[in-house]
């Protein structure tokens, strides 16, 4: 624990301010108290428990998986759709073009899907659902 001002680590205790420990420098007289905060759950572990959402899993699954509470998960969550939220565009999209479209209703014919997860990792928010299907080889 250093001195925030002169980042010195030499000091002493100097009583006690709302039932927090005050801590005086050696270095430059600076009196401080020291914010006990819980440690910081890195991005990349955030950007994760979107993604296993985003896959279908509940805030119970992804907070056992990552050992986070599932309300933080939650959070998580809400925080990535409010940023998502401010990025959408005023304007409508216009399809161009629809090609490889496949029905099968009422036939037994069937296709086997595969779906893809695109997160963009440098800006941490945008998230897009791609899901392709291809045909059933027989």
């Amino acid at each position: 624990m250093n001195c925030p001002k002169c980042d010195s680590a030499e000091y002493h205790k100097d009583g006690i301010v709302k039932n927090k420990q005050r801590y005086r420098c050696k270095g430059c007289d600076y009196r401080y108290t020291v914010k006990k905060r819980s440690p910081r759950v890195p991005e990349e572990k955030k950007r994760f428990a979107v993604q296993l959402y985003l896959e279908g899993l509940g805030f119970r699954a992804i907070g056992r998986v990552l050992k986070v509470s599932p309300a933080s998960v939650m959070n998580w969550i809400r925080l990535y759709a409010r940023k998502l939220e401010t990025l959408k565009s005023p304007c409508k999209p216009i399809v161009i073009e629809m090609d490889e479209m496949h029905s099968y209703i009422g036939q037994k014919k069937n296709t086997v899907g595969s779906g893809l997860l695109l997160i963009d990792w440098k800006s941490g928010y945008s998230a897009l659902s791609l899901a392709a299907e291809e045909p059933k080889r027989e």
